[in-house]
């Protein structure tokens, strides 16, 4: 009897591990590549403002709107999934914060995610004004001035809008992006040009990655419980 009580417990507790292992347990990742010749970086002039240019008399500052990376893939890319996920579900929203950064008169980062209701916090890192000018469509606008010093501002996007532009009017160069989502499947791609979705549950999805210059391209990807897919994507430069 006692061997049958064991028996049927290591039977419960892999049932039930199989259930935790399959639930929400998708993956979908891939590369964004470049097709073509990269576009040579542009260097930005901030002879407008001496505090910005003497930050960058050793170190120039490039626009990041085309960052190909040096194995060919495309950096600051946004990726996220469109549709698929089950209707009705919400998704709780981080308690920590995100942050946009001035810091060497341009947005760090250039391009990042956050979800609705969640809180962004914007800081001045320089030793010099900016404003930070946030246009969505949806959401409400705001455009506000921080000097040099001055505390973090608080801001929250209420709706899901992809994408929100930031600008400085203060600096015209200064450009960044943020995708606001109801739920936290997005990524960016960095130096590697790699991006990751995970903890998804089973389905098919429509997942797009959006750049700056290049739009957005879409493909349909159908994952399994505890399945790993790959989609890669390719932008090229329109032909003028």
């Amino acid at each position: 009897m006692r061997m049958l009580r064991v028996a049927c417990s290591l039977i419960a507790t892999f049932l039930l591990a199989g259930a935790v292992q399959g639930a929400d347990s998708a993956s979908i990742a891939g590369k964004i590549s470049f097709d073509g010749t990269p576009p040579k970086p542009k260097k930005i002039k901030m002879d407008a403002d001496p505090q910005c240019a003497a930050m960058h008399a050793d170190s120039p500052a490039f626009y990041e709107d085309v960052v190909v990376n040096d194995n060919g893939t495309l950096k600051n890319v946004f990726v996220y999934i469109k549709s698929g996920l089950p209707a009705g579900k919400t998704y709780e929203v981080p308690k920590d914060p995100v942050m946009i950064n001035q810091k060497g008169c341009h947005y760090e980062p250039h391009v990042f995610g956050m979800m609705a209701k969640q809180l962004l916090l914007i800081k001045n890192s320089d030793d010099t004004l900016h404003n930070i000018h946030a246009m969505p469509t949806i959401n409400e606008e705001f455009n506000k001035g921080q000097p040099s010093g001055s505390p973090d501002l608080k801001r929250t996007f209420t709706k899901p809008e992809v994408m929100v532009h930031f600008k400085c009017d203060v600096h015209p160069w200064m450009s960044a992006y943020v995708g606001v989502l109801d739920n936290p499947f997005y990524s960016v791609t960095g130096n590697d040009g790699t991006f990751s979705l995970k903890d998804l549950p089973a389905g098919e999805y429509e997942v797009v990655a959006w750049h700056e210059k290049y739009g957005e391209q879409s493909q349909k990807v159908k994952v399994g419980e505890g399945e790993a897919k790959t989609s890669d994507f390719k932008f090229s430069k329109p032909a003028e």
